[in-house]
């Protein structure tokens, strides 16, 4: 029997599976069809093969990164959740995955990214917290920076943190694309009927983290909460395929379940990414030290105590 294709993303919390939204894609994309995967949900970059998040190790092409190469990896395996799409419906499934990225997506990272109460008492805080140490002094400054540089190329234009006007802008398109969605939902279960399709994994993935996250300011979940039928669709499809972090009642499962494994001593990667942290870890407060000084005022110091310690043997055999 081949062995299973890994999944590494980041764990869960707030009754989400995973908190990332490229993760959660993925995750909710390989339940709706079927694929089986070993899910390793960890809380260390360093511990995926790739060094990213979402990560698939797979036997025939490597690890693969990126949700919509994961995809269309899983699609070439025949885990394939829109074979029963029309020519129109798999049309209007690359126009909405368009209008997501377009409008909803920018919205979503500066509400956990950019929006400055949110960031520092929510998003920097949960990953500082979970991420082992030393590596959460400078992995979630490098996600924030990510995070800014997607948000820049998304938009096409220098984002300003304090430019109130593109601000302003980014919310509105984002509240009009959730509008457009409810609207587009209607009362069906899904966007293409009674099955789900990639349509739903991405739009699922994007209100579910909306949704279902606390943050001190949330003005996308605010107006989400008056579309009813869109906080149904995310409640059913957590209920249906997942298991909600924190929760002790059986949920009903997929026809096809998908292995959900945590992050365990069996992980094949984890003394090697273990030593490597700590040798990295190591480098970096040494040329931290280096940088700032620190060692070449520990080097006069040690200088100068030598040169105390000589002089006090000279007077000493002065005095014999």
């Amino acid at each position: 029997m081949a062995a299973p294709m890994e999944l590494y993303c980041w764990k869960g919390d707030g009754g989400l599976p995973t908190v990332d939204v490229d993760c959660l894609t993925v995750l909710t994309y390989a339940k709706f069809s079927g694929a089986p995967l070993k899910v390793h949900k960890i809380s260390n970059p360093w511990k995926s093969p790739s060094g990213q998040m979402p990560a698939l190790k797979t036997q025939d092409e490597g690890v693969i990164f990126q949700n919509t190469k994961i995809i269309n990896y899983l699609r070439k395996q025949k885990y394939n959740a829109d074979y029963d799409l029309s020519a129109k419906q798999g049309a209007d499934t690359l126009a909405f995955i368009s209008l997501l990225e377009e409008k909803l997506l920018p919205a979503l990272i500066h509400t956990f990214w950019v929006d400055a109460r949110n960031y520092v008492e929510h998003t920097r805080k949960w990953y500082a917290e979970l991420i082992p140490f030393p590596l959460n002094f400078f992995i979630p400054n490098q996600m924030h920076k990510r995070a800014l540089e997607r948000l820049q190329l998304i938009r096409e234009e220098s984002w300003a943190e304090e430019d109130d006007a593109l601000e302003k802008q980014l919310y509105a398109d984002a509240q009009e694309c959730m509008s457009l969605l409810s609207q587009r939902l209607g009362t069906k279960k899904f966007f293409f009927g009674d099955s789900p399709a990639s349509l739903d994994a991405h739009i699922f993935s994007h209100l579910a983290l909306i949704l279902n996250t606390k943050l001190p300011s949330n003005r996308l979940q605010q107006h989400l909460k008056t579309l009813n039928n869109l906080c149904q669709y995310c409640n059913s499809i957590l209920d249906i395929y997942f298991e909600r972090e924190g929760d002790s009642i059986p949920r009903v499962a997929p026809k096809t379940p998908t292995a959900e494994t945590p992050d365990s001593d069996e992980e094949p990667h984890k003394r090697r990414n273990q030593i490597l942290s700590v040798a990295v870890a190591l480098l970096a407060m040494v040329g931290y030290a280096v940088l700032t000084g620190i060692v070449s005022i520990q080097h006069m110091a040690s200088d100068s105590a030598l040169e105390r310690r000589l002089t006090v043997d000279d007077n000493e055999e002065d005095e014999e």
